[in-house]
């Protein structure tokens, strides 16, 4: 059994944490084709050093002490927390430091026949210290805040050192492969092989028990699904109830997710009168999407550019919606475009628009027939996009990384 470090500075802090799920369900995916997957991330205060999480074998470095001060990471990852405490830059020498002193360290003494690291930077550029120290070949994913944001002049230097180092690069949509191609032109290799989605089943007495709790009347029930953090666009969607309330009366709308940005949108819905119409669900399991998404008639992604300059890379909840059976509104932004056709798999509006989030919600209302083409037409879209078929993209493009790195070593 081939084995691969993966090294990521995102990932479940402890079984059942909602952070970065994607990353697990991969390294999950892979273990099912026969690899042996273990997991490199930075401790965070409350997690284990050492755990399996769902069969996956996680180690947690620690990088600041007393534990409690290890808050670069997680929760909406580290470039909102270093937005929010700019005290968290002085912890990121301690970071990398220890970060590129475990990747060696474990590398060196866990026979791996690969590494992969998630995001740039770090990651991309610790791994390829001890990568070419050690002989093994590196892949390095790319998952678009890493490439859209972090735009300094000497942090674009690191970007291009760790993309053009890698043995191949992996982006996750044609947004993040155009961005990345302007960051590092000569990179050796890139692959577009995006995330997977889950294909679970919804509960459906229970989808009809949310239904019947939160659709009001004759009105379209809404469903957003993300975090609460600036470029998901949540506060444009309450902004489009306020609109339809004046037209279609009975709009409700249900708010999956948690982010610092929620205390905000909670006053925000209280100012426009709406309190009534929105439902905060909070934080839900992975598996209990689909039992949601399955209550709601239309999904809305009115995603957007953050101040510094991160936007939707992929959109795995857009694809997730799709796979569900309800049609989808999102911004013709970032990746959505590459799954969210406009008119063929989903409706695509400006971003920064609630009038258009409004518009498009009555337009699916009162055409069923485009409604009908949308559902269908995403389903089949959807089904190419599953964890089982991304992740065997995965381990093809491993296996042929070690075959070459092997043909190389031994001439």
């Amino acid at each position: 059994m081939k084995k691969i470090l993966c090294v990521t500075s995102n990932f479940p802090r402890w079984a059942g944490d909602s952070t970065t799920p994607f990353i697990l369900h991969l390294a999950q995916d892979l273990q099912s084709l026969g690899w042996q997957v273990d997991v490199l991330a930075p401790h965070a205060p409350m997690a284990a050093r050492h755990e399996q999480i769902n069969g996956v074998k996680v180690s947690r470095f620690r990088y600041i002490w007393p534990n409690r001060l290890q808050t670069v990471c997680y929760q909406g990852g580290a470039l909102i927390n270093l937005k929010q405490n700019p005290s968290n830059y002085l912890k990121l020498p301690a970071l990398v430091f220890f970060e590129a002193a475990a990747v060696f360290k474990h590398l060196s003494q866990g026979d791996y026949d690969l590494v992969h690291s998630h995001w740039i930077l770090p990651q991309g550029f610790t791994s390829i210290l001890a990568a070419k120290a050690l002989c093994l070949p590196h892949v390095l994913t790319v998952h678009g805040s890493d490439a859209f944001a972090l735009r300094g002049k000497m942090l674009k230097t690191f970007k291009r050192c760790a993309l053009c180092h890698a043995d191949s690069v992996t982006v996750n949509s044609s947004a993040t492969e155009q961005q990345v191609r302007t960051i590092a032109p000569t990179m050796p290799e890139l692959e577009l092989i995006p995330m997977g989605i889950s294909t679970n089943e919804p509960d459906q007495q229970r989808s009809c028990e949310l239904r019947a709790a939160y659709k009001k009347g004759a009105g379209p029930l809404l469903i957003f699904v993300g975090r609460l953090v600036e470029e998901k666009g949540a506060d444009d969607l309450l902004a489009a109830v306020a609109l339809l309330c004046k037209t279609l009366p009975d709009t409700t709308a249900l708010i999956l997710g948690t982010g610092q940005n929620e205390e905000a949108l909670k006053k925000s819905v209280q100012q426009l009168g709406i309190s009534d119409r929105i439902f905060f669900i909070g934080w839900v399991e992975q598996h209990d999407i689909p039992t949601y998404l399955a209550a709601a008639d239309i999904f809305v992604g009115p995603s957007k550019q953050s101040y510094d300059g991160r936007h939707e890379a992929q959109g795995l909840s857009f694809l997730e919606a799709m796979f569900a059976g309800i049609p989808v509104i999102a911004s013709s932004i970032g990746g959505i475009k590459d799954t969210v056709i406009h008119e063929k798999t989903g409706l695509l509006i400006p971003e920064n628009s609630p009038s258009s989030i409004a518009e498009s919600v009555i337009r699916l209302v009162q055409d069923k027939n485009l409604k009908n083409l949308l559902v269908t037409q995403a389903r089949k879209v959807s089904n190419k996009f599953t964890r089982k078929i991304c992740a065997t993209r995965f381990s093809r493009l491993f296996e042929k990384q070690i075959e070459k790195k092997t043909v190389s070593t031994d001439r």
